[in-house]
């Protein structure tokens, strides 16, 4: 196939344009501005690493071999690399190729420009990892849960693959990766690939090491390259499904991921086969960024998700749903990334309403709403309607400048307007087909309506009208048709949270098996009112401030600071140092540097040691912040 269909619907997001046309006409007009490759000429389709953990060194350091598909007349392609020690570049004989680095962009890195010998179809990158290597977090072995070995991992999401391999770096240019991975023999390499050699081979040449070997055979956007190495133990959940994490975690992690094999059953129940052979997660050190990264065939997963009840689980549906909508249908660039999320956040509800009931997805869609009610009214207030939008225009800005509630709970209240639209079945199979058409591609916002237009609304304007496609996708706020989710849970929780404020004492409330949802709506409720005797009181009768689940005690956590609940400081001290999780760190730093003088200098003298347990990630954004 030649390159300009290759790229269609691999391409990135065009300008909106009222016109109509085909979806494939439509993103092969697209430019990522996130990467400096010019995919026309020669694009990446095969990346062979073999790399070396030096623990010591805290480097990366071997060969990229990339395989290339070039027009007849290409005479150089570009990667991306960011903070890269490039030592040299040769063909697949050996033989020495020139490059250019060019200049470093804050947010781009520096492009590679390599020249090609006419027909040249592989590339041999030689180079070495940095201490700037956004991507990879080194942690000392008290950085982790077991206490005794190192640790490493890898977070690509958006655009940081480029710190620690050299590629063309968008979600556009989807590539099959193999590798070689040579570690401490103490320790156990693990990749989002098939993993051909579990248990390591011995390496000849290097006594005390052994080499792990991977294989992806399907093409993935490069931010799912993934890797992590340390001392990490297995767990088989089912026949297709299992847990790694470290070894003093590993049985915890297993009993909270029970229902994970009825999980992808239930997800292949909605939206067709499950394509990536085997579903396993990795749980990593409490300092990883995220909730959860949908790396294909191994989901990493923040430690803050095993709350003991297994009452989190949501986000392992979330991730799952991932395999689906992100991972086998990607975002073709980063404006474009509710088609991940939104499609994901809907999907993921729908698992959950499969496995635990209506009530239970009911909940979750509740607080999921109240969320983006929050952060549509925080971007209104801070002047910025433009970034309530589900696409938006990031050229020139950094993807996470995009990260919000919003491609979230915007994108799937999207989809839950069209499915009230259509009906559930027919949209059903809708997604089900758009799942199989766009297979291992990527799909930008107008080759999304075009698709809308032809597979479901089939020239139906009325109804098009009707779900106002074109102002969800485009337009700041939310729209008035958007649907208000309702929870029976919910209305007895705010009749208990009445009471309360009535003066009924904690003790008397009615909240006997309650779950997390429950708990989180019942803090959520709270009013601004709130005495600290009243805080006390309810500390008293539910011990909040000692909760190890990290969903209650987050939305505690931000009580007690709106009210200088002093009890609860060891406990946010606690909090702020254990974990890395953005979305609680960076939240309670605000709330800090919102209260003068008391709030902002326990939040400055706090970071100044957390700092640096802190992945890049996390560190970007609380930088902002603290200051």
């Amino acid at each position: 196939m030649a390159l300009a269909m290759l790229c269609a619907v691999a391409a990135c997001s065009p300008k909106p344009d009222e016109g109509s046309a085909a979806p494939l006409a439509i993103a092969a007009k697209a430019v990522d501005h996130h990467s400096y490759a010019k995919p026309l000429e020669a694009r990446v389709r095969h990346v062979d690493l073999d790399l070396t953990a030096d623990f010591d060194r805290k480097v990366l350091s071997g060969t990229a071999a990339l395989s290339l598909e070039t027009e007849p007349d290409a005479r150089q392609v570009i990667l991306d690399t960011k903070a890269l020690n490039i030592l040299g570049v040769t063909d697949a004989a050996g033989a020495p190729l020139k490059y250019a680095l060019g200049k470093a962009d804050p947010i781009l890195g520096a492009p590679l420009t390599i020249e090609l010998p006419q027909g040249a179809q592989k590339i041999i990158v030689r180079y070495e990892t940095t201490a700037k290597t956004e991507a990879l977090q080194w942690l000392a072995p008290s950085q982790t849960a077991g206490k005794q070995q190192p640790f490493l991992f890898s977070q690509g999401q958006a655009i940081l693959t480029r710190s620690w391999l050299p590629t063309q770096d968008s979600p556009a240019i989807r590539q099959t990766y193999s590798a070689r991975i040579v570690t401490p023999r103490a320790l156990k390499a693990v990749m989002s690939a098939d993993m051909l050699t579990p248990d390591g081979e011995d390496v000849i040449d290097a006594p005390g090491k052994k080499a792990y070997r991977f294989k992806m055979d399907e093409a993935i956007p490069p931010y799912l390259i993934a890797i992590a190495v340390g001392e990490i133990d297995f767990r088989p959940l089912g026949k297709r499904t299992g847990v790694y994490a470290e070894k003093v975690t590993v049985e915890a992690a297993a009993d909270e991921f029970v229902d994970v094999e009825k999980m992808v059953g239930a997800a292949e129940k909605l939206y067709g086969p499950y394509r990536w052979g085997r579903y396993d997660i990795l749980v990593l050190p409490p300092s990883f960024p995220y909730g959860g990264m949908e790396n294909p065939r191994l989901t990493f997963a923040t430690p803050t998700i095993l709350a003991g009840d297994r009452s989190l689980v949501s986000l392992v549906a979330h991730e799952l749903a991932h395999s689906w909508s992100g991972n086998l249908v990607t975002n073709a660039t980063w404006n474009d990334f509710w088609l991940n999320e939104g499609f994901t956040v809907y999907f993921e509800n729908r698992i959950m309403e499969e496995l635990y009931g209506k009530d239970r997805a009911g909940m979750l869609r509740t607080l999921g709403y109240k969320d983006l009610q929050d952060t549509v009214k925080g971007y209104m207030d801070d002047k910025h309607p433009e970034l309530t939008a589900l696409y938006i225009d990031l050229k020139g800005k950094h993807p996470d400048d995009g990260f919000s509630e919003i491609p979230y709970e915007k994108g799937a209240s999207f989809l839950r307007v069209i499915e009230e639209a259509v009906g559930r079945r027919r949209f059903d199979a809708y997604l089900k087909g758009y799942f199989n058409r766009y297979a291992f591609q990527s799909m930008t916002s107008e080759a999304f309506i075009e698709d809308l237009r032809e597979n479901l609304l089939k020239g139906d304007k009325a109804l098009e009208d009707k779900i106002n496609v074109r102002a969800w996708i485009y337009d700041p706020g939310l729209p008035a048709n958007i649907i208000v989710p309702k929870s029976d849970a919910f209305d007895k929780v705010d009749a208990q949270v009445a009471a309360f404020i009535s003066g009924t004492a904690p003790a008397e409330l009615q909240t006997a098996n309650w779950t997390t949802q429950e708990w989180q709506r019942f803090l959520n409720q709270m009013p601004e009112t709130l005495t600290v005797a009243q805080m006390a009181s309810v500390d008293d009768a539910f011990k909040f401030s000692e909760s190890h689940n990290s969903e209650i005690l987050f939305l505690w956590l931000k009580l007690a600071i709106a009210h200088h609940y002093e009890p609860a400081m060891p406990a946010l001290e606690t909090f702020l140092t254990s974990q890395g999780r953005r979305k609680f760190i960076t939240p309670l730093y605000r709330d800090l540097m919102d209260q003068s003088g008391w709030g902002q200098a326990m939040a400055r003298r706090v970071y100044a040691d957390a700092r640096a347990g802190y992945h890049e990630v996390t560190r970007a954004s609380v930088d902002k912040v603290v200051n």
